[in-house]
């Protein structure tokens, strides 16, 4: 009776996961959650349509950033001057923004008060020092964009803002009240590339507070740890508020050991609540925790299916087939994983002497229960090598083996 009664218990248990999946409705007009390592989507609303992202953009800003020092193009230290343009508009007390009285500052700084305080001048500065100008800047934000296969995005400065605040710095041939705008699929896109090409972008995200020219900047993520929303898991990544649309977020965190990123964008209700951001992130990170689970198909080394290659010349006649690394896959707790694994073999046929860990095909991961467009990047998937060494056979007797070899097929 107690075994009838776990089972029901159970059973109840995910029904009400699968009805609050069925249901959930995040109070924004616009979001998607994603895995950061496979960019599985596990849930999206209105996440294909670009509207105005306001300071999300800086995702974009500050990976262009990174890639120029990985290139070996910046480093940390370099310094770089801050233009009357930049300087003028820390005097705008309507914009995010930090004092540059200094008029140079180093990569770095420029870097940590953009990802803490999200200010406009230190993107701008940084954008103008890597490209001359920040419209020859932005021409390079457009191509990374293109590269990414990103092609519905606007993005006509490298900070954000309207254009109205601009002037004569606008980019050419761009309307005054032109904006920069984004879906919350482009986002997450951005945020997948930057966190998994640059992962030292979480720890600078994830800094609290710090000093600047004497003052105490705080990081307006209210999800970190010893923040008024603090969520365990969350390290990041970026706010964007705005008066008209509403507040958007860009959040990264863990999730039942799921490395997620996810965006809100135009959170319902900012107007009357500044935590309504906060509140929207945390149903969606809830759902993520709820909803899905993470699962190893394949163990580094584990056969599948006993799969095994032939070998010929070898003292044996074939060699196991095994998973280079683990596969792991993320998917509904509801979902039935059997059966989701495709084996193609790139290597019909080995000649011994065999060394152990060649490659000799794929396990790809069939997911069977796809949101959307499925994934940013492919589904996952594990190399398959060789189990063992096999060594070659004695000479003799692989010469009387080609030998009768030749005389069935020939003769």
């Amino acid at each position: 009776m107690k075994k009838i009664l776990s089972l029901l218990v159970i059973f109840l248990a995910l029904m009400g996961g699968n009805a609050l999946a069925e249901t959930f409705e995040p109070a924004a007009q616009h979001a998607i959650v994603v895995e950061s390592n496979s960019g599985k989507i596990l849930y999206e609303k209105n996440a294909q349509k670009a509207v105005p992202v306001s300071s999300l953009t800086k995702l974009l800003t500050i990976y262009m950033v990174y890639k120029q020092i990985d290139s070996g193009k910046l480093t940390w230290e370099t310094p770089v001057d801050i233009s009357d343009y930049a300087y003028a508009l820390t005097t705008d007390y309507s914009i995010n923004n930090i004092p540059l009285d200094a008029r140079r500052y180093t990569v770095k700084e420029l870097v940590e008060v953009t990802l803490v305080q999200n200010a406009n001048s230190s993107a701008i500065a940084l954008a103008e020092h890597i490209g001359g100008s920040e419209s020859k800047f932005v021409d390079m934000m457009r191509q990374q964009l293109s590269d990414w296969g990103i092609s519905d995005a606007t993005i006509v400065n490298a900070s954000g803002l309207p254009n109205t605040y601009l002037g004569e710095n606008r980019y050419p041939d761009s309307d005054e009240n032109d904006k920069n705008k984004l879906s919350a699929y482009d986002l997450a896109l951005i945020a997948y590339h930057l966190v998994n090409d640059f992962p030292d972008v979480l720890r600078l995200a994830s800094t609290q507070s710090l000093s600047f020219e004497g003052y105490t900047l705080y990081n307006s993520n209210y999800m970190l740890e010893n923040m008024f929303y603090y969520r365990p898991g969350v390290d990041g990544l970026l706010l964007g508020t705005s008066k008209v649309s509403g507040d958007s977020f860009v959040t990264t965190s863990t999730e039942n050991k799921i490395p997620v990123i996810s965006v809100t964008l135009r959170a319902k209700e900012s107007s009357s609540n500044p935590y309504a951001v906060f509140e929207v992130t945390n149903s969606l990170l809830d759902y993520v925790q709820t909803n899905f689970k993470q699962k190893t198909l394949l163990k580094k080394g584990q056969s599948y299916k006993d799969s095994s290659i032939p070998v010929t010349d070898g003292k044996s006649d074939k060699v196991s087939s095994v998973a280079a690394d683990d596969l792991k896959v993320v998917s509904k707790v509801s979902t039935d994983l059997k059966e989701t694994i495709e084996t193609v073999d790139t290597v019909k046929k080995l000649t011994a002497p065999v060394t152990a860990g060649q490659p000799v095909g794929v396990a790809n991961f069939k997911d069977p229960d796809k949101v959307g467009n499925g994934y940013l990047a492919q589904e996952p998937s594990v190399q398959m090598v060789t189990k063992s060494d096999i060594q070659a056979d004695f000479f003799l007797k692989i010469w009387w083996n080609h030998f009768v070899n030749y005389v069935n097929e020939n003769l």
